[in-house]
């Protein structure tokens, strides 16, 4: 590498260690080890300041759904701010493009869910959920109905009221959180949490729990339910298939609200626009982000129900929550863009019909890895478990940090992976072809073999 090449990049690290506070980072470390600086990307592609070229099999933050590069997306973008940068929609006010993308959204979403409100982020989506959702009861003469019931390890957001429903404790313990209101029970991670028993038997038992805690505390007390499709920061860890049959029949039993966070599987990538379909789930709000806008500006929203919109509508007056950039014309214009691609390209249709179930089976042949104790996936998404002993799945200890080590290979070996603990995870641009998933598996597999060698290193 040229020395200016070098420098330019120790300053830019130099700068960003004095004043960059980076999200769900150790900052100190990081100032330490010095930052990696990504200067552009193409298709499913990245590359770094100092050349490298990386396959980016987490699609950015889960949501680079049609790959980077779009120019037709800029040029929307760019069109819109030349037209109305922005106004908001307030004040009895709206414009196209918000008008446009909620009627899309509808059109592609579950029967009866005809309705969109805006938000900036999955975040914001998630703080409205629980605003939408308290109001409803209100207004349905209901007031005690407050609780919402999320599942623990679950991701729902960092802002105050998505880091409570989320289930993470690392997050709670900054913060004196969850807020009152908020409980969380087990989640339904087989692999992790119930290999003793079947995973029919399991799925049914973790669902059952949802029971247990509604007649604790009591039906008239709960408001919602809230869960992802599958639990994505939390290590794609997916349900057994008897699971989501089990949480339908109790909510519906209760009355109980059901909050189906997509902010990373809508828009695709379980192989439908949205995992309710994919599922068979009828919930009465959906989170939305990411892939809405393939992450190339920031936008987010909840899909609502008739149920719910209509008792909002006829009897709610005006529902004071909102924001500044709920349905920014520019977001909606991208988010516009991003759909036709998705259309056009018929990328949805792909996954459910070609690379989603090719990437399922390539994923497979990582089983026989000994460092690999599992794989399991759905659409475009996939977990590895990684253990110290193959036969009786045995987790490494904390101090060997296989699944730190596993990134680190990758990375070295051209590739982006996740780690979630010891569980690396991947979430793929859905423009993914054959050839480039190929490329995945065998980049992985590297990797794999590199993080075996070092512990072994390490152990001798």
């Amino acid at each position: 590498m040229q020395q200016q090449q070098q420098d330019t990049i120790s300053a830019l690290q130099a700068m960003d260690a004095a004043h960059h506070l980076h999200p769900f980072t150790d900052s100190a470390d990081l100032a330490k080890r010095g930052t990696r600086v990504i200067e552009r990307a193409e298709g499913v592609y990245i590359w770094d300041a100092k050349g490298n070229k990386l396959l980016d099999a987490m699609a950015g933050l889960w949501c680079v759904n049609v790959g980077y590069g779009r120019k037709s997306i800029a040029d929307a973008a760019y069109a819109q701010l030349q037209t109305l940068p922005f106004y908001n929609n307030f004040f009895q006010c709206t414009h196209e493009p918000a008008i446009q993308l909620a009627a899309k959204i509808a059109s592609l979403a579950p029967a009866n869910m005809n309705r969109v409100f805006f938000t900036g982020s999955g975040s914001e989506g998630n703080d409205t959920n629980l605003r939408m959702v308290r109001r409803y009861w209100d207004l349905k003469g209901q007031p005690s109905k407050k609780t919402i019931i999320s599942r623990k390890n679950a991701y729902h957001g960092s802002t105050v009221a998505g880091a409570s429903l989320g289930g993470m404790g690392f997050m709670h313990q900054q913060g004196d959180l969850p807020i009152p209101g908020i409980v969380h029970i087990d989640q339904p991670y087989w692999f992790g949490e119930g290999r003793d028993m079947s995973p029919e038997a399991f799925g049914i038992k973790t669902a059952r729990a949802l029971e247990a805690k509604i007649l604790e505390l009591g039906e008239d007390k709960v408001a919602a339910f809230i869960a992802e499709p599958f639990q994505g920061a939390g290590g794609v860890i997916i349900p057994p298939d008897s699971y989501w049959n089990e949480i339908k029949r109790i909510l519906e039993k209760y009355n109980i609200l059901f909050i189906l966070d997509e902010v990373i599987s809508g828009f695709g990538r379980t192989g439908n626009w949205f995992a309710a379909q994919t599922l068979d789930l009828k919930p009465d709000l959906i989170t939305i982000a990411k892939g809405m806008t393939s992450g190339y500006i920031p936008m987010g929203g909840v899909i609502v129900s008739d149920r719910v919109a209509d008792v909002l509508i006829r009897d709610g007056g005006e529902f004071a929550h909102g924001f500044t950039y709920s349905g920014h014309p520019v977001a909606a214009a991208v988010a516009l863009e991003n759909i036709r691609i998705l259309e056009d390209e018929q990328l949805v249709d792909k996954v459910r019909t070609d690379t989603g179930p090719y990437l399922q089976d390539r994923l497979q042949t990582l089983s026989a890895h000994p460092l690999v104790g599992e794989v399991r996936g759905m659409g475009m998404v996939g977990a590895i478990e990684l253990v110290a002993d193959k036969h009786s799945m045995a987790r490494f200890g904390s101090e060997i940090s296989a699944g730190m080590l596993c990134r680190e290979a990758c990375i070295a070996n051209g590739l982006v992976m996740r780690a979630v603990g010891d569980t690396m995870i991947i979430s793929p641009p859905l423009c993914i072809s054959r050839d480039e998933i190929d490329e995945l598996i065998f980049k992985a597999s590297q990797a794999l073999s590199l993080t075996l060698e070092k512990i072994a290193a390490r152990d001798n």
